[in-house]
């Protein structure tokens, strides 16, 4: 069910700013009443409207600082202006700073419900302009979702089915996978493509923001909230939003989650009020969520509500056939980004050599290296010597675990060296690559004191 637009109607004559409300109520808007700038301020703090209509001749706190105000906390909310016949130039001042339109008073019903609409139907338009933007702008992405591997093959067979339904969809898969772009194949190539495509990391954000991000919050809910927010949730409104590393999602944060996937509706932070939403979920995990829920760090409830699809996206060695094709589309995109750059072809033996490599940080990690070449090669062809000596210069160099040594080491020794590797695999994060390892964080921070390293 399609949201009500929300408009507060301000006007220090109470009983003239009910008759107004009553009829735009009557007309299938959702409306508040304020006799004062200072009460309709107050409003804000608690509701998120779609449009003010507002006398512009009040005590106190008149309709020009009342404007000010509201645009300075939206300035994409249209406000309506009233005003006495007579003062038109006031109006005019009004619309200069910002208002969308005028009414002189007394005005009728059928003239503030046609600009009404109006206002609405342009701010909606507005919206709808930036979702196409970020569509075509989107759209040229998915070309990097490159393959035709038998694995592949099977990913887009399943993106295609999945895109044609509203089902809630749980993409699984290594770091560097292309999760997000296969969230954004989904979307894009479905019913809801013209809609917003809005992604969040779970990881990038405290709880106290992460739950003010998704979900909204009114003016004065924590300290920093100096303005509404409507949240990413209602930014993706009829569209689809990316619950990145939703496996490092605070429980706190799961059970609200789960909440609006049950009921459609989001509350903002210190708001009493809930807003309809007509949004698709999409996550996406590189961790075992199944194993998360037995050991009660993830809600049970919430992953059966996410995994009724659930997609795994291969690494990158289980699809070697790709790797030519890849390099090749990599090799185009970091020449294009990097027109100075010496290198236009990669030799046959460069290629090879990159087949046999593992790609621990799968295709990203390939995309990385392929653009490292293309900056720091010194000839048009770039051959497995520039491989060597770029792998040799960088942390590339220990993207992959090698048991082989010159000599034999000590079995403490290559432990040491392979809880590095897991560490630097996890991206610096201890704790996850304890949980990987199958061992105590305690234990990382031991050994890491015990090799000198500062705890």
């Amino acid at each position: 069910m399609p949201r009500r637009a929300r408009i507060l109607v301000v006007d220090d004559q109470l009983e003239m700013a009910r008759v107004l409300a009553d009829d735009l109520t009557d007309a299938g808007y959702v409306v508040d009443v304020a006799n004062s700038a200072a009460m309709a301020l107050e409003q804000t703090r608690h509701h998120l409207f779609d449009l003010v209509i507002s006398d512009l001749r009040m005590e106190q706190v008149d309709g020009f600082d009342l404007l000010k105000q509201l645009k300075s906390l939206d300035p994409d909310l249209p406000v309506v202006i009233m005003t006495a016949f007579g003062a038109i130039d006031s109006a005019v001042a009004a619309i200069k700073l910002g208002a969308y339109h005028y009414v002189t008073k007394p005005f009728r019903l059928d003239e503030v419900t046609a600009i009404v609409g109006r206002a609405l139907e342009e701010r909606q338009l507005r919206t709808e302009n930036r979702s196409l933007k970020r569509l075509a702008t989107e759209r040229s992405s998915l070309g990097a979702i490159v393959g035709r591997s038998a694995p592949m093959q099977r990913l887009f067979e399943l993106i295609e089915r999945v895109s044609r339904s509203s089902a809630s969809v749980l993409i699984c898969g290594e770091t560097g996978t292309g999760k997000e772009l296969v969230a954004k194949a989904i979307h894009f190539s479905g019913t809801r493509r013209e809609g917003p495509f809005v992604a969040i990391n779970c990881t990038a954000l405290p709880e106290a923001l992460l739950e003010s991000e998704l979900f909204g919050h009114v003016k004065g809910a924590f300290t920093g909230a100096t303005s509404a927010r409507h949240g990413l949730f209602a930014e993706a409104d009829r569209g689809t939003i990316l619950l990145d590393e939703i496996g490092d999602m605070p429980l706190a944060v799961q059970a609200r989650l789960l909440r609006v996937l049950e009921e459609g509706e989001v509350r903002a932070v210190g708001s009493d009020d809930v807003r309809r939403i007509d949004v698709r979920v999409l996550a996406a995990t590189n961790r075992d969520l199944a194993l998360a829920v037995r050991e009660k760090t993830f809600r049970q409830d919430l992953f059966y509500r996410l995994n009724v699809v659930p997609i795994t996206v291969p690494p990158l060695r289980d699809r070697v056939t790709d790797i030519p094709l890849l390099v090749e589309h990599f090799l185009d995109s970091a020449r294009h980004r990097n027109p100075e750059g010496p290198v236009r072809e990669l030799a046959p033996d460069l290629i090879a050599a990159l087949a046999a490599r593992a790609w621990p940080g799968n295709v990203r990690e390939l995309e990385n290296l392929v653009e490292r070449l293309v900056v720091t090669g010194n000839a048009p062809r770039a051959t497995k010597v520039d491989l060597d000596r770029t792998l040799a210069e960088g942390p590339l160099a220990d993207a992959s675990f090698d048991l082989r040594r010159e000599t034999i080491v000590s079995l403490r020794q290559l432990e040491a060296e392979y809880i590095a590797w897991a560490i630097s695999r996890c991206d610096g994060n201890k704790t996850r690559a304890a949980e990987l390892l199958g061992i105590d964080v305690s234990t990382i921070h031991r050994r890491g004191k015990g090799q000198g390293e500062p705890t």
